[in-house]
Parts: structure tokens; C-alpha cells; sequence
């Protein structure tokens, strides 16, 4: 059981019987009110997220989800196929819409963890960072460099963003899976 200034970001705790993440925490404290953890939950299960206030009296239970290594396949309509990473006979499915915004941060043969809980798989855990290679950007536009310019690009798994105008064809850039943004740049 967690104490109430226990629940931060990246925990997994257990609130209306799922298994919830810890996006955001935050404790305050207001003049001469008890303190509070004023948090942003987001269900392993649904994907819903809530916004939930725990107070310094309650105890929060934490849950343990299994992660197991999974390596993604291909995706045929609706649904995305997988296979265990040690045993590619040992195939499963995914629904798309459950997955579809840590899919398409992915390509073909990335071993990543999928998370368990009571022995189903409940969803996928990605890096923080991912590193991808720059299929298509279109070169920079003379007098149109101010301080941060940008422009669109799209990378190997065909995901487009926003990039700094100096990223070219054949880079491997690194991109925040949180906030679906570039990060930085490697030379290939």
C-alpha cells in the first residue's frame, strides 16, 4: 500500500479494480487544509484518463503488471499482429484501436514489452525514445531559417512530424513517444 505522497509519475496503482499509470502528481497544500496528491491517471485497460485527488488519510494499493518481451510483426486491418521475442510460433493478436497510439511509433521486428495483467496482455510499454530514419523531408527554404522553423517530415514507418529544418533524408533522429515530438539527431 502506498501513502498518499507515494503516487508519482510512473506508477502503476490500482484505482476502481484496473490497473491505472501515474501520468502527472502533484502535492499541495492550501493555507489550513490537510495535504493532497492532485494526479492524472490513465487506465492500462481503457485508456481512459481521470483526474484524481488523494488525500493524506487514504492508501492507495499498488499493482504489479508483468512485462514480457514481444516483437511486433505486421499489422493486416484492424488487427496487429505479434509473437512472443524468444518464440516466434507463440503468435497473438492486438486490436489496432486499443494500441494505435504506441503503434505508430514502431516498425516491423521491434521487440518491445507488452504488459500483462491476469494473464491477458493489457497493452504496450514503449521507450520514452525512438530512435527512426527520415524517409522524406523537403529541403530548407532560403530566408526562411528564424529561430525555430520547422517542417514536416516522414520517417521509415511512415509516421510524419515536425523536425528542425536542418534534418535531412537518411538521418536517425530520436522521437519523445510522450509527446510525439523530435528530439534530437544523430548523423546515419
Amino acid at each position: 500500500m502506498l501513502n498518499y505522497n507515494e503516487v508519482k509519475r510512473g506508477k502503476i496503482i490500482k484505482y476502481n479494480n484496473e490497473p491505472h499509470k501515474v501520468m502527472t502528481s502533484s502535492i499541495a497544500k492550501k493555507n489550513r487544509n490537510k495535504p493532497h496528491n492532485q494526479t492524472k491517471i490513465k487506465s492500462l485497460i481503457s485508456g481512459k484518463s481521470l483526474d484524481v485527488t488523494f488525500h493524506a488519510s487514504e492508501k492507495i494499493e499498488e499493482t504489479v503488471v508483468e512485462k514480457i518481451e514481444i516483437k511486433y510483426l505486421y499489422q493486416k486491418s484492424q488487427e496487429v499482429w505479434f509473437c512472443k521475442a524468444n518464440d516466434p510460433t507463440n503468435r497473438f493478436t492486438l486490436n489496432f484501436i486499443e494500441i494505435k497510439d504506441q503503434l505508430q511509433y514502431l516498425k516491423q521486428n521491434d521487440v518491445i514489452n507488452g504488459m500483462y495483467y491476469n494473464d491477458k496482455i493489457i497493452g504496450l510499454d514503449i521507450p520514452v525514445k525512438v530512435e527512426l530514419i527520415v524517409k522524406e523531408a523537403p529541403n530548407a527554404v532560403k530566408g526562411n531559417t528564424s529561430s525555430g522553423a520547422k517542417k514536416n517530415i516522414i520517417l521509415e514507418n511512415n509516421l510524419e512530424i515536425q523536425a528542425p529544418l536542418f534534418v535531412e533524408i537518411g538521418d536517425i533522429i530520436s522521437i519523445n513517444t510522450d509527446t510525439g515530438e523530435y528530439s534530437e539527431r544523430r548523423k546515419a
